[in-house]
């Protein structure tokens, strides 16, 4: 074997090496921190039984200890940063801002249970050309296959062909089905129109799922028309209008991508953006699938590619919800936000609560199977971490010898849907390509 030589860098901090250090690292801190906890206890019982109470006439001559410094750290309470990756117990909420956020979760994981509709899925299959989609999926297919089978006899396809097939949906979902809508344009002349806020809905607005609605006017001076824009939450109501922002296009997509076969999540991020993950069976995994930017399998887009930051990201389907916040924020002292709506021993117990809800009608094997997902999931997302620090520490090693280096880094892209005024208004602008600019619409919803 060659000598290593101590003047090269890729030599010196390998990142296999990196990551399993890492991963003892962090079995060490966590047994460490539990035996102390669990010294401590057992000193604390000991000691309190030894001792005897003191008289009060003693108790006014006995030496006091000295005060404790305010600046000692071992008072304080860890952040969330430090705490991400120990042993959570569940905790049910106590406190109001966690119920509120309980009540909120609980109200967000019954929209996915729609998706499981027969009357909805026939309708949603016959909006679909599937003739178009299976036949692309079919192409794309067989290309994985003779691909995988050019490298080697013992390869698998990188997708399977229900991938290709949620792939192909997706291709045609963006370029033709569904329409991005930033400011609508007037009904009468078909001139830009102007935003002036919210307005109520109406009794048939209401009825089909617009908790809000937005209200435009026209631009010109001639015609001051007014503009409706009902934030439509029901699916049937989307599969007519075919249109909305982001909302509603994950809202629409994800039944669409349920009514081929597909296994669906809802995404819900604290900071106002939604979309959809697909599980693959070919890789045993949720993928990441937004159809406003037709992205596939780019759970970083949002924080390296559109310069965004969040707290938190929950996944929604017929089967419960998870925290898949790790998948999406790799890097959580650059890219996230404070997670304060409630402990994360209480974020557990919801998303338990949440998963024994939509499982007590399954059978055994469903949920055993569901269990097995559930523990390999969290095991991929610990390793994102790991992963992250790796890399980190990688990266601040090789400074010194490379400081500009940035060509190994995979480059992310931007935003493409919406305008440039309004991706700026929501603090998504990042890396996305300059758009014809215009007034933003109002802020509230996706």
């Amino acid at each position: 074997m060659p000598e290593r030589d101590p003047q090269d860098p890729t030599q010196r901090f390998n990142p296999h090496d990196l990551t399993q250090q890492f991963e003892q690292l962090l079995r060490t801190r966590r047994l460490n921190a539990l035996t102390e906890r669990t010294r401590s206890r057992r000193g604390s019982h000991s000691s309190a039984r030894a001792s005897p109470t003191p008289s009060r006439q003693s108790s006014r001559h006995a030496p006091q200890p000295p005060p404790r410094p305010t600046h000692d750290n071992t008072t304080a309470l860890p952040s969330y940063a430090s705490l991400r990756n120990m042993p959570k117990i569940p905790s049910p909420p106590q406190d109001p801002q966690s119920l509120r956020f309980r009540n909120q979760l609980l109200t967000l994981s019954h929209g996915p249970v729609k998706y499981e509709n027969p009357g909805l899925l026939d309708e949603a299959l016959g909006v679909i050309p599937l003739d178009r989609i299976y036949g692309e999926a079919e192409d794309e297919s067989q290309l994985l296959q003779a691909t995988a089978a050019s490298i080697g006899s013992n390869v698998k396809p990188e997708w399977g062909y229900q991938d290709c097939v949620i792939r192909a949906l997706l291709k045609w979902f963006k370029g033709t089905f569904f329409t991005f809508v930033n400011n609508p344009p007037c009904p009468v002349c078909a001139s830009p129109t102007v935003a002036l806020g919210m307005t109520p809905a109406t009794p048939d607005e209401a009825a089909r799922g617009a908790a809000r609605v937005e209200l435009y006017r026209c631009s010109e001076n001639e015609c001051r028309a007014f503009e409706r824009f009902p934030r439509y939450g029901d699916v049937w109501a989307l599969l007519q209008t075919r249109r909305g922002r982001c909302g509603e296009w994950a809202n629409c997509f994800t039944m669409l991508c349920r009514a081929v076969g597909g296994r669906v999540r809802w995404v819900w991020n604290a900071e106002d953006h939604v979309w959809t993950e697909v599980y693959s069976e070919q890789q045993k995994r949720w993928v990441h699938v937004d159809s406003c930017e037709g992205a596939w399998d780019n759970p970083r887009l949002y924080t390296e590619g559109w310069g965004k930051k969040m707290s938190y990201c929950v996944a929604f389907s017929a089967d419960g919800a998870t925290d898949v916040t790790r998948r999406y924020v790799r890097n959580a002292s650059k890219h996230g936000l404070e997670r304060n709506r409630c402990p994360e021993e209480v974020l557990v117990w919801i998303t338990d609560e949440i998963k024994n809800l939509r499982r007590e009608n399954a059978g055994k094997e469903d949920r055993r199977r569901l269990i097995i997902e559930d523990h390999k999931e969290e095991k991929e997302l610990r390793g994102y971490v790991v992963r992250a620090l790796a890399a980190e520490i990688g990266r601040i090693n090789l400074s010194a010898d490379q400081p500009s280096s940035t060509s190994d880094e995979q480059k992310v892209p931007g935003r493409v849907s919406g305008t440039q005024a309004w991706r700026e208004a929501r603090g998504e602008a990042g890396n996305g390509p300059p758009a014809e600019d215009g007034r933003p619409p109002p802020r509230e919803g996706h």
